[in-house]
C-alpha cells in the first residue's frame, strides 16, 4: 500500500528515543522528509545515520520543549530548509514518577509547560501553513494513563488527559481543511521510558526489576511488551492519505492492555 506521504514534510518530536525514533525511521521509509527533533542532540546522531542510510532526507534539529521562546525560529529553520510541516507527531518526554498529591506548583508548571503548552503552541504555529495546503496530520502521543490512570504517575496523567480533550475539539475545528488530529495511546512498549519506569517500581517496593517486569508481562493479553517498530506502523498509517476519515480518535497500541471498553 502506498501511503502517499512521499515528499511530505514530517516533524518527528522525541526522536532521538525508542517512540520516536521508530516513528522517524518509519515516516522516512515511506518517503517522508523528517525533522528528527530531541532535547539530546548527541542522541539524535543515531536516528539522523539510520534515515539517511536509507537514501531518505532527515534534520537533526535539538530542541528543548520547555523553551516557548524557540518555537517560531524552529519552525521557520524548518521552513526553510524542506518547506511546510505536513506531518507534526507531538511525543514529548514524560514527568518523573509521582503521586498526584503534594507536588510543588513549581513541578506542575514545568511539566505543564513542555508537555502540554509546547504541544499546543508548535501546532498552533504549523496549522496556518496546512490550511493553506489543504492537507496535515497532527498525531499526538499519550500515555494509557488517559484511559486507565497508572499509579505514580499522578502529574503524567493529568497532563496528558488534557491533550485528549484538545486534540478533540481540534479535530472538529480543522476537519474541513483537510487536516485530522489524533491521539496515539501507547501500552507496555519496550522502550527505555518502559525500563527506568520498572525499575523505579522495583524499588518503591522492594522487589527485582525482572519480577516487575514479569508481572506487568503477565497483565498484557498478547504476553509480551510491544515492540517501537509496531507502534511506528500505526502512526505512520494515522500520517497517511488512506487515514483522511479517521480523526478525533483515540487508538490504542497497547496488546490488549487497556481492560476497558
Amino acid at each position: 500500500m502506498d501511503f502517499g506521504i512521499a515528499g511530505k514534510t514530517a516533524l518527528v518530536f522525541g526522536a532521538a528515543g525508542g517512540l520516536g525514533g521508530g516513528i522517524a525511521r518509519t515516516l522516512a521509509a515511506e518517503g517522508a522528509k523528517v525533522v528528527v527533533a530531541d532535547i539530546n542532540e548527541d542522541a539524535l546522531v543515531q536516528t539522523v545515520t539510520d534515515i539517511r542510510a536509507t537514501g531518505a532526507a532527515a534534520l537533526p534539529l535539538q530542541w528543548d520543549l520547555s523553551d516557548l521562546s524557540v518555537i517560531d525560529r524552529r519552525i521557520q529553520a524548518i521552513e526553510d530548509a524542506l518547506g511546510g510541516v505536513d506531518i507534526l507527531v507531538n511525543n514529548t518526554g514524560g514527568p518523573p514518577p509521582t503521586p498526584a498529591a503534594g507536588q510543588s506548583v513549581d513541578l506542575w508548571t514545568r511539566s505543564f509547560e513542555s508537555m502540554v503548552l509546547s504541544v499546543i503552541a508548535i501546532t498552533d504555529r504549523v496549522l496556518p501553513g496546512m490550511r493553506a495546503r489543504k492537507w496535515g496530520r497532527v498525531i499526538t502521543s499519550t500515555s494509557s494513563g488517559v484511559v486507565s490512570p497508572i499509579p505514580g504517575l499522578g502529574i503524567s496523567n493529568a497532563l496528558r488527559m488534557s491533550l485528549v480533550g484538545w486534540s478533540k475539539t481540534l479535530a472538529r475545528e480543522v476537519g474541513r481543511d483537510g487536516i485530522t488530529a489524533n491521539i496515539v495511546l501507547p501500552g507496555r512498549i519496550a522502550t527505555p521510558r518502559i525500563t527506568f519506569l520498572d525499575e523505579q517500581k522495583a524499588k518503591r517496593e522492594g522487589r527485582s526489576v525482572a519480577e516487575v517486569s514479569s508481572e506487568s508481562v503477565a497483565s498484557i493479553p498478547v504476553g509480551r511488551y510491544g515492540d517501537p517498530k509496531e507502534y511506528a506502523a500505526v502512526v505512520t498509517f494515522l500520517a497517511s492519505v488512506q487515514a483522511a476519515y479517521v480523526t478525533g480518535s483515540v487508538v490504542r497500541i497497547d496488546g490488549g492492555l487497556i481492560t476497558s471498553v
